[in-house]
């Protein structure tokens, strides 16, 4: 009895069979529309009897053809290649659902969201703060529904309500949004004794733009750009996890070729990325040298970006139903031999730097994060796997041709900084090669296929293994085939709260390093 099977009987016996309309829309996903007051048992069941974590909520505005609001829920398996995707009504009259907030902290997240962006109220919540609205919000402004107009207004200077820490000698410093360089704005407040840090409260959503509303009404070609832009240094990310979730609502698959050369694209942008935050972090100890030959590095690799895609942040590389017919990769055997070289200039670096007992010492035990609350948490890509968190989606849920190809994903136990700095060393090492094989196969057939029209109002999502973690979009289309709900998840959204834990008991210097050790999307988390 396959694993689906047992799933669908043991959902029925412990759950009722009045508790969900049930269908299997493809082989490896299964399809429920839930009755009231089943999401926590769901859940439970899910992860007490199958291993299944909450990947994703997303709700939707189902007012005009449903009378109703949805709320999706996308459970994955930890063990297997399985998803539950389950839908629950919320009636339009009273914008109501049971919360399943105690039950897991991403879904405070995702629920606390929910109500910002729809004004859809979750009972039992325990936390009533705001996510992403800011206190000169219009309180009856929630920008996703399909009803909302375009409102005039502006900050009128309304603090945000941070919780106090008090006590005799307790201070608090606040930095940000604006800093200084060239980055994101976000809001961190200290409470500190001392220069030890005893708590970090984080204000984000300064650069939230309204990026899936914009998605909304757009053909799934005229889209792609929107995707490639949400997280500027994600382009391949983005754009895949995008394109796999149309693919997947139209039925298609794609071929070959195209799947390893997406397998190209998508490490070269691992590498890119990780090799630059190697030097950053190396920088933030005060080791400049370090950065600038890790900065020279990452120049050589965008410039093989370029001849990949013409763009040296690989845009337009990717398209729904393959690879753009202008992106091209004309001999591999050249590419295999300047990653070799670049790959033995950066391992030069990493030698350098941690044969640096000052660089060392900095990094070993500083903003260390525990298994437990990483877990609590849902962490996700390098802060999961560097602290002994077996997890990666290229493995678990395989995509493009990883399920074709031999690599090893590292995982270190310590959570610190330094594991945090080693684990991007090994993911390079283990991008080269995964290039060193794709490329050879990348280069004779068909680029891409043509979409099937897309089917109204079915969900559909992509999974993808970026760079920082786990990208998720969820997409569904209206009766003309344009995009009507698009929901997208970057590992940033879950990642950005355990960096406050991290920090417990660490000095204030310090914050500069481990946030770069963490390097979160701010564009990518505030949408």
């Amino acid at each position: 009895m396959s694993t689906l099977t047992r799933l669908i009987d043991h959902l029925g016996d412990t759950l009722g069979e009045k508790a969900f309309d049930m269908r299997v829309v493809r082989e490896n996903e299964l399809h429920l529309r839930l009755a009231a007051g089943t999401p926590l048992a769901l859940a439970s069941t899910l992860e007490a009897d199958f291993d299944f974590k909450l990947s994703l909520m997303v709700a939707s505005d189902r007012r005009t053809e449903r009378s109703c609001f949805e709320i999706s829920y996308l459970f994955a398996s930890a063990r297997e290649n399985l998803f539950v995707h389950a839908t629950k009504d919320v009636p339009a009259s009273g914008n109501a659902a049971r919360s399943i907030a105690t039950f897991s902290l991403p879904a405070s997240l995702y629920e606390r969201e929910i109500r910002d962006m729809f004004g859809i109220l979750f009972e039992d919540h325990p936390n009533e703060r705001p996510l992403v609205r800011h206190g000169f919000w219009p309180e009856d402004y929630f920008p996703l529904r399909k009803d909302a107009a375009r409102v005039e207004f502006a900050d009128n200077g309304q603090s945000f309500p941070f919780q106090r820490v008090g006590g005799e000698g307790v201070f608090e410093i606040p930095v940000g949004p604006v800093h200084a360089g060239i980055i994101e704005p976000g809001h961190f407040r200290f409470s500190v004794v001392g220069e030890t840090i005893i708590d970090m409260k984080a204000r984000l959503y300064f650069t939230h733009k309204g990026t899936e509303k914009l998605f909304e009404g757009r053909t799934p070609t005229e889209a792609l750009p929107l995707a490639e832009r949400i997280s500027g240094d994600t382009t391949v990310g983005h754009a895949m996890a995008y394109c796999q979730a149309i693919e997947s609502l139209a039925g298609v698959d794609v071929p070959n070729r195209a799947r390893y050369f997406r397998v190209v694209l998508l490490e070269m942008e691992r590498l890119y990325n990780h090799i630059a935050d190697f030097g950053a972090i190396a920088n933030d100890t005060g080791f400049a040298v370090a950065n600038s030959h890790c900065m020279r590095i990452r120049e050589r690799l965008l410039r093989l970006n370029a001849e990949l895609t013409g763009n040296r942040l690989l845009r337009d590389g990717i398209v729904p139903g393959g690879v753009a017919a202008t992106a091209s990769l004309s001999d591999p055997a050249r590419l295999a031999g300047e990653l070799d070289s670049v790959l033995a200039d950066f391992e030069e670096v990493v030698e350098i730097c941690m044969r640096n007992s000052l660089l060392v010492d900095r990094l070993e035990g500083t903003g260390r994060l525990t298994r437990k609350t990483a877990e609590d948490h849902g962490v996700l890509g390098y802060i999961a796997r560097s602290c002994g968190i077996d997890v990666d989606t290229r493995r678990d849920h395989p995509f493009a041709a990883y399920g074709k190809l031999e690599f090893r994903v590292p995982v270190l136990e310590e959570g610190d900084v330094k594991a945090r700095a080693l684990l991007r060393v090994e993911e390079v090492r283990e991008s080269v090669s995964l290039i060193k094989q794709a490329a050879p196969r990348s280069t004779e057939g068909l680029r891409s296929v043509l979409l099937r029209a897309l089917p109204a109002f079915e969900p559909a999502f992509g999974l993808v293994e970026g760079w920082r973690g786990q990208i998720i979009h969820w997409v569904m289309a209206d009766e003309e085939g344009r995009l009507t709900r698009v929901k997208i998840k970057d590992p940033s959204f879950v990642n950005w709260r355990p960096l406050s834990f991290a920090l417990l008991k660490n000095i204030v210097p310090d914050f500069p390093l481990c946030n770069k050790s963490f390097n979160q999307s701010y564009s990518g988390n505030d949408l």
